[in-house]
């Protein structure tokens, strides 16, 4: 029988804000540990990305949960009005640093755009920008001296390439390319994680092919195909997606 532990995961893994709302109201306390970790933090690190993770947030934080940093909520809810609100209190904000272990794409003495980035959250990039968020604000280095990202990096290989969107607005806003990094490494701490070397957003966004990545092969090339028309550079005309040799074609 599945426990109470594995429904609560559940919940948290699928954003089902409904049935987490539910176990709330039976009484989960929202500051509860699970395996030593808190609510809040297993949805923050949870692989999934969608809508539903400020619904969810929400859901925690009204019952008493916590985040690490108080001014990361209405970047992490997403949330226009409150976040606005929030900058004309602290205009600092915008350039203010935060360290959060992170499912994908490190988040090392990161940005608040850095953050809205990584979880596709389009209305608080939007708001940071206008506000005046370094479009090109590095990340911070981890030990051995990896990092140094941009928040496009958080865009061009994300999660049922959520942030697509936000890697328009990037652009749009003059974001670099073709950034040159030493590397970083994606999913640190977790069973996925991989070290990269030598990345630009264009590289990085083709890593998106490595099978524990779990992208849409198309997806990552249309991502590929508008990085390098940002950078001004030629591309193929033919892409061979899907391709050819991984999936042949079947007879009927």
């Amino acid at each position: 029988m599945e426990t109470l532990e594995g429904r609560l995961l559940g919940a948290l893994e699928t954003h089902d804000a409904e049935a987490l709302q539910q176990h709330l109201a039976q009484g989960v306390d929202a500051r509860a540990l699970i395996q030593g970790k808190p609510l809040v933090q297993w949805l923050l690190e949870m692989y999934f990305r969608s809508d539903r993770f400020p619904l969810c947030l929400r859901a925690l934080l009204a019952r008493g949960a916590v985040l690490e940093a108080a001014w990361l909520e209405t970047v992490l809810l997403d949330d226009e009005e409150a976040l606005r609100a929030a900058l004309r209190r602290d205009p600092e904000l915008v350039s203010r640093r935060i360290t959060l272990r992170s499912t994908f794409t490190p988040l090392d003495e990161a940005t608040a755009l850095h953050v809205a980035c990584e979880y596709g959250n389009l209305r608080a990039a939007r708001v940071l920008l206008e506000h005046g968020a370094a479009v090109d604000a590095r990340a911070g280095l981890d030990v051995h001296g990896l990092g140094g990202h941009t928040p496009l990096f958080h865009t061009v290989n994300s999660n049922a390439n959520r942030s697509a969107p936000l890697m328009e607005l990037l652009l749009a806003q003059g974001a670099d390319p073709a950034l040159h990094i030493a590397g970083l490494v994606w999913g640190r701490g977790f069973e996925w994680e991989t070290a990269l070397f030598d990345l630009t957003p264009i590289s990085y966004a083709l890593y998106g092919l490595l099978p524990q990545m779990h992208r849409d092969e198309a997806q990552i090339y249309a991502n590929v195909r508008r990085l390098l028309a940002a950078a001004g550079r030629p591309a193929p005309a033919a892409w061979n997606v899907p391709n050819r040799y991984l999936h042949p074609q079947r007879p009927g």
